[in-house]
Order: structure tokens, then sequence, then C-alpha cells
């Protein structure tokens, strides 16, 4: 049971996208599937490749020229690294769960940690560049450690580039390299101010990855680590999660309904199910010992629904595949808390910003009291807004209470 409820800690504690269970499982079984792999998969992978050294000369090119400033071409650079190691990731072959009669349930577990959470940034929610052509000549597939080793040296070049060490973290925890990751997740908190929205869904981070060093066990490291991070937020799923586990294994099944309940009322996508399995779980095992079960209240979730339109005066300037970007972000803010990507022919269009579209965990659309909202048509399919972009915003807008509606009308040009 104790691994079977580690399983169940990573889908809790869905602040990152990573399959950190099947790492668990022994190399040598990993390496006799990477051997099966077919040869679609690594027609695939020479694919992404190409795109990414294409696309990376391209951007070199635009810097060199003048037309990219060195910020934004390390943030594309940085995009462009984080494609490839999660096309990577998702060219690896599946490890099937060996625990007998813990089938059903390890498929909601693998379920839920495939849903892109934990990603971070706007990057993983607005698409990767998918347009380039191939060279005629493939060069040699790196390999995934080659490219955490040139993520590795971005970060000595940038080293207070707080998204690269989160990436990075996730990527070790994800490859079963607990020391390295719970460091770079402490690298990630000291980066970060304190009153930021992301700070204490790290903590939690912290808490986790400590949680998977110390192989599932609730140690006292761990347990100092789960309440500073409720201290700073009582609400983080993630230390929530673990209590819940911590709770599970005891034997004390009222505990952990409570604490999973909490955790789910800041879940959202996959999360959700992963959740309740583990309170149904836990239900089951109060009725088997004739003690009253509570009952599982539907947690909720803020929202803000979006109309967007487009300007007549402007409809003559934009094609009907153009990118369209809609967003909330903090206000004063740069990094959004829920983006959607859509094309000019969706126009016009409705739209829900919900916590399920959260960058990175801690902050979400709930973790703040208002936001900007703004929709972007992106003449070059970027992600950072250029000069022409045409856009459309209102701020602030209040995220407390019953869900909130907006009304934008794209009509200004970003000069």
């Amino acid at each position: 049971m104790i691994a079977l409820w580690s399983g169940i800690a990573l889908l809790t504690l869905v602040a990152v996208a990573f399959v950190f269970w099947p790492l668990l499982r022994a190399r040598r079984e990993a390496d006799r599937l990477a051997e099966q792999a077919d040869d679609t998969s690594v027609d695939r992978q020479h694919l992404n490749i190409e795109i990414y050294r294409e696309r990376l000369a391209e951007l070199e090119n635009e810097r060199d020229s003048g037309t990219l400033d060195a910020e934004n071409f390390e943030v594309l650079k940085l995009e462009l690294e984080r494609n490839l190691l999660i096309d990577a990731e998702e060219q690896a072959p599946e490890l099937k769960h060996p625990r007998p009669g813990a089938a059903q349930f390890t498929t909601v577990v693998l379920l839920a940690l495939l849903i892109p959470v934990i990603a971070f940034g706007l990057y993983n929610t607005l698409g990767r560049s998918g347009d380039l052509a191939l060279a005629l000549n493939p060069p040699q597939m790196p390999t995934l450690e080659e490219a955490v080793t040139e993520l590795e040296k971005e970060l000595q070049a940038n080293p207070d580039n707080a998204e690269g060490w989160y990436l990075l973290a996730t990527t070790y925890v994800n490859q079963g390299r607990f020391d390295e990751g719970v460091e770079a997740f402490r690298r990630v908190a000291e980066i970060l101010p304190e009153d930021a929205p992301q700070f204490a869904g790290v903590q939690g981070q912290i808490a986790q990855a400590l949680y998977f060093q110390a192989g599932g066990s609730m140690t006292p490291e761990v347990q100092a680590q789960i309440d500073r991070t409720l201290e700073l937020d009582p609400d983080d799923m993630a230390a929530l999660g673990l209590l819940g586990i911590n709770a599970y294994e005891t034997g004390d099944y009222r505990a952990a309904i409570e604490y999973w309940s909490h955790a789910m009322e800041s879940a959202h996508g996959e999360a959700v199910q992963s959740l309740r399995a583990g309170i149904e779980q836990a239900q089951q095992q109060l009725a088997a010992a004739g003690e009253e079960v509570p009952e599982l209240k539907a947690p909720a979730k803020t929202s803000i629904s979006v109309s967007v339109t487009l300007s007549d005066e402007l409809k003559a300037q934009v094609s009907p595949d153009q990118a369209v970007f809609i967003y909330a972000r903090p206000v004063g803010g740069r990094m959004p808390l829920a983006a959607v990507r859509i094309q000019v022919s969706d126009l016009p269009l409705d739209v829900v910003l919900d916590d399920s579209m959260a960058m990175m965990p801690g902050a979400e659309l709930s973790s703040v009291d208002a936001v900007e909202v703004g929709a972007r048509i992106s003449a070059s399919g970027q992600a950072i807004a250029q000069p022409g972009d045409l856009v459309g915003s209102q701020s602030p807008v209040a995220t407390g209470g019953d869900s909130e509606r907006v009304t934008l009308v794209i009509d200004q040009v970003v000069e």
C-alpha cells in the first residue's frame, strides 16, 4: 500500500506534470522497454530535433540582426529547450505497474500524471513552432541527458532564471535524481520573492521532492517542510496531499479524507479525479469498519468568462490563420495565470479561463484578488508581444465571488 499511495501522492501534487511514479521502477526494465521503441517514435524525435535546431538558428539570426533583443531571445530559447525535453519524455516507453490487483486504480493514477500541469510558464499552453521544414541531412539525435546538460549550461550563464531552474528541478525528479531535484527547487525559492504567487507552491514542491528522496516516508525533514509550506499557504495542494497519504497509511482514514477534500478545493483537471479516487478508497475503509462516512463536497473554482471580438476597423489587417492569445495575468505582472490559444478565424468567441489552466503550482486565478484580462492577435505567432500585434484588454477584473464575465474588443495596435 505504501507504494500505491506514493503514486497517489504524485497525482495529488500535480503541481508538476511529469511522471514520477514509473521512475521508481528498476532502470533495467526501462532500458528493456526503450530498446523496443518502434521506428515511428524515432522518426518523430528526429523531426523534433530538426525543428529545434532550425528554429534556434533563426532566433540567433534575428538576434544578430537586431530584430530580437537579448531578453526575448533567452525566453524563446528556453521555450525551445523546454519543448524538446517534453517531446523526448513523451517518446519514452510506458512502464507497467507490477502490483497485482491495483491495475484499475493505477490507470487513474497514470492518466492524471499525463496531464500537463506543472509545466512551467506560458509557453507550454501556447504551443510550439511546428511550421518549419526539416533539414536534408538529419544530425545525430541528442539524448535527454544531452538536452538536460544544455539546460544546465543555460542556467550557468543565467543563474537567476527561476523558470529555467523550475524546469530543471522537475526534470531531475522525473529522472529519479531526487537530491538534485530538491536543490534545484530550493534554488527557485531563493530567486523568487516571498510575496510572489508561486513562492508557496515551490515550497510544496520541495516537500514533495524530499518525500520521494526519503523513499515515500514522512521523515521529520518532510514534515518540517510541509509545516513551512502550510504557514505560507494553508491551501497548498502538495502539502495537503502528503498529509493525506500519511494519514491513510497510519489508518486515520477520516483525516485522510479531510486533507484530500481540502486539497480538491485548489485542484484542477485530472488531479480532481485522482484525489476523489483516493477519498473513495478512504471512504471504503471507514465503511468496512462500520463507521460513518463523510460526504464528498464538490470544490469551487475561480473562473472568468471572456467574450472576444475584433473591431471592424482592424479586420483588414489580419488573416484567418493568425494566432490569438487570450490570457489573464496579475495586474502589473507579466506571467499569465491562465491562457488559451485560438485563431482569428475562431472570432468572435466566448471562452472560460479558470484554475485548471494554471501555468505553475500556486499561480492560479484564485491566488490573486484581481487580474488583467487581455486578447492579442500575434503577427509572428510568438507568445511574446511584438510591435504590430493587435490587442484588447480590461483591468482590473476581480477573481473573487461568482464567475466574472468580461467583454474584450481587439481594437489597439502594439507600438
